[in-house]
């Protein structure tokens, strides 16, 4: 028998084990956390799918996503990634994520972990929506505002409220499968 699923998913098989396995899942490991945060910058103004289907260049072209390696980068490696073809090659997406693994490291600082900071928003749990339909799945909400403008003042690039929303949605910081997924009471 065929299981509900998001209507956002389709049934692109990348984009199933996706949704099957990942998406909504809450995550608490910084590494994790900073890898969808660079998923979801390159990721403004595309579809999910565009990144998703890049994902494993994006991992191999920016270190397995490590970000203190990332910070180190410099105009020689900008060069290389920008005339990578196997990632979106936008100029300031590639600037953002080298400014944002050094803005990540001073959040990291100064509250012992990005994970710490991020989930403080939510108290350390997940909000669980109760959708019935992609139509009221929300692209942004005052929290998701109010974390844009927190990191934006922390020298964060590419983060915008509907990027942060949908990185709460990707780490599992908000529930929004429509009720009727399988996946729901899953995560």
């Amino acid at each position: 028998m065929e299981k509900n699923r998001c209507a956002w998913c389709g049934n692109d098989p990348l984009y199933v084990e996706y949704h099957d396995t990942e998406w909504g899942v809450p995550v608490y490991d910084d590494a994790k956390l900073f890898e969808f945060l660079i998923l979801e910058t390159f990721q403004a103004g595309l579809s999910w799918i565009t990144v998703l289907k890049k994902r494993e260049n994006f991992r191999e072209a920016f270190d397995n996503f490590d970000y203190k390696i990332i910070a180190t980068y410099n105009d020689a490696k900008f060069t290389e990634l920008i005339n990578n073809a196997g990632i979106i090659r936008n100029k300031l997406k590639v600037k953002a994520t080298i400014s944002n693994a050094l803005a990540f490291m001073e959040v990291q600082k100064e509250f012992g972990s990005f994970s710490k900071y991020i989930w403080g928003f939510v108290n350390g749990r997940p909000i669980k929506n109760k959708a019935k339909s992609l139509d009221e799945v929300p692209a942004t909400t005052e929290l998701s505002d109010k974390i844009s403008k927190d990191l934006k003042k922390r020298g964060f690039k590419f983060v915008g409220s509907t990027v942060i929303y949908a990185h709460m949605q990707a780490t599992g910081m908000v529930n929004d499968h429509v009720t009727d997924c399988f996946r729901y009471n899953e995560v």
